[in-house]
């Protein structure tokens, strides 16, 4: 086992952490394009995990599994969501969620 299953073990916790994100996004704005987001983060998030398990069970195929990965990563961040916060708050305030919303 490389350095490579660890790669595709972080680059799959973030592609769960994306998806998870759209989720709790749209289920307090619900607004469309985190729907679409949400939906399509489950399949991202299996590709993802896939490419993990590849890794780690075959480690022949260790790039193919970290290719698999990086495209989930890559399409997770093409889909296009609309804005949500109103600007000028810092990153902490968004993350305990005291940014007044839309």
């Amino acid at each position: 086992m490389t350095y490579l299953v660890y790669v595709a073990a972080f680059g799959t916790a973030a592609t769960f952490f994306l998806w998870l994100r759209d989720a709790r996004i749209f289920y307090r704005t619900a607004l469309p394009g985190y729907r679409q987001a949400a939906y399509r983060g489950v399949l991202y998030s299996a590709l993802a995990l896939f490419g993990f398990l590849m890794a780690l069970t075959n480690p022949d195929l260790e790039f193919l599994a970290l290719g698999a990965v990086l495209l989930a990563l890559y399409l997770q961040g093409r889909v296009s969501r609309e804005k949500v916060w109103t600007g000028g708050e810092s990153a902490a305030t968004r993350f305990f969620g005291n940014v007044p919303r839309r």
